[in-house]
Order: C-alpha cells, then sequence, then structure tokens
C-alpha cells in the first residue's frame, strides 16, 4: 500500500510539474518569440509609444490629439468601436494627422467568451475601416486580458495583440491625481517602452493635465515618440 502511495504521489506531483512548466511556457517570452504579442522592445533608439484607451472622446481626445500635435508626437489609439460610430470626425482628424488607429473591441465586454470578442473585433474593423478606409491589425484586449484560446485565434485572423510595460501603466483612469500620473511615466521611461493612458471611458482631465507637463519633458530628454507600427518596424529590423 505504502509503494503504491508513493507511486501516485510522484506520479501526482509529476504531472503538477509538467502542467506548470507548460503554463510559464505560455508565459510573455513565449509570446514575444512566437510574435504573438508586444509588451516593449529593446532598442537603442530613444523611442517611446503613448499608446490611449477607450476612446475616442469628444473633449478629452480632442485635447489629447492637440497637445500630441504640438509636440509633434504620434500616438496610438486603442478605439473603442461604439465611441467611433459617435465621433467619427475624432477618428477620421486621428488617421489623416499620422497618428495610430487599432482595435479594443466593440463594447468593451469583460468577457471570456472568445467567439464574442472575435465579433467584436470584427464589428469595430469594419466601423474603422468605414471611416478612414485602413484596416488595423493591432488589438489591445479590454483591460489587458487574454487567454491561450483568444491569442492564438487573433493571432489565427492576423492580428497583433499589444499590451504595455508593465511599469508603465499610469492607471489614469483611476483618477490618482495629475503628479501620479507624471511622476510614474517620467521615473519609469526607458527606450522602447510602451505607455498606456486612456482618453476615454471618464473624465481624463488629468491625462491631459499630465501630458502637457510629460511631453515637453520627455522631449527635452531627446525621446521620440512612435506608433506601435514604428515600434514593430525597429523591432525587426533590429533581429
Amino acid at each position: 500500500m505504502g509503494f503504491f502511495l508513493s507511486v501516485f504521489v510522484f506520479t501526482a506531483i509529476s504531472v503538477v510539474y509538467v502542467i506548470d512548466r507548460t503554463a510559464a511556457e505560455k508565459g510573455r517570452k513565449f509570446y514575444e518569440d512566437a510574435g504573438y504579442i508586444i509588451w516593449d522592445i529593446q532598442t537603442e533608439k530613444k523611442v517611446v509609444a503613448l499608446t490611449f484607451d477607450d476612446g475616442p472622446q469628444a473633449t478629452h481626445t480632442e485635447n489629447v490629439l492637440n497637445l500630441l500635435d504640438q509636440y509633434d508626437a504620434k500616438g496610438t489609439f486603442f478605439i473603442v468601436g461604439q465611441q467611433a460610430e459617435k465621433y467619427p470626425q475624432i477618428v477620421r482628424r486621428m488617421y489623416e494627422t499620422g497618428h495610430e488607429i487599432a482595435n479594443h473591441t466593440y463594447s468593451h465586454p469583460y468577457s471570456k467568451s472568445v467567439p464574442k470578442v472575435m465579433k467584436e473585433i470584427e464589428k469595430t474593423n469594419k466601423i474603422l475601416y468605414s471611416i478612414t478606409g485602413f484596416s488595423t491589425k493591432l488589438f489591445r484586449p479590454v483591460e489587458g486580458n487574454y487567454t491561450d484560446e483568444l491569442v492564438t485565434e487573433v493571432a489565427r485572423e492576423g492580428y497583433k495583440l499589444v499590451m504595455w510595460s508593465w511599469h508603465l501603466d499610469t492607471e489614469d483612469w483611476k483618477d490618482p491625481g495629475v503628479n501620479k500620473i507624471v511622476n510614474t511615466v517620467l521615473t519609469g521611461i526607458e527606450q522602447g517602452d510602451v505607455v498606456l493612458f486612456h482618453d476615454g471611458g471618464g473624465n481624463r482631465e488629468q491625462t491631459v493635465q499630465a501630458l502637457e507637463k510629460i511631453l515637453p519633458e520627455l522631449k527635452k530628454q531627446g525621446y521620440s515618440f512612435v506608433t506601435i507600427s514604428e515600434m514593430l518596424r525597429l523591432q525587426q529590423a533590429g533581429k
């Protein structure tokens, strides 16, 4: 009995070890090496990507665009389809002035259903194409939540899943205060980083005020502001 119990325990431990190891292999390194997801890149160039979720929104997105244009900065906007339907003129402005438009689902659902999310992506892409004549292949999941199944399906449909540098989530949606947003970016920024802001989903006045301080300071430090697609090209050139 003791022998069989020992064998059972050993086998169970072995199974758990294999499962844990497999899960670890599907972590960040696996997806980066496979080219399915980008968080940030390794580069010697002093570039940073500023990304904005949940818009467009009438006043705040326009103010963000005005600031980006003022400092010759390009942003990548992960657009919610419902919002694009409300403010097509803002989406058109983004595209025509050289910013990047990307997909952030249609209704911003907190759903683990892959078929539902894929339908939302498709619906939003049709809306964005109807406004700009351009089909994006960049997608950011709601709250950055993804599963192996979603990543597989997104990749199968030709999309790149875009996250952000872990240390550069400004959490501006929580209204933490302008100074906290500014400090998060200025104390953590490194070349090749991707910063997460929000231009929609609520009152984004703190984000706008923070950008008024962040943009001139980073420009003074010699940073250039690039889109995610430009960052991906830099990453590919460095391989």
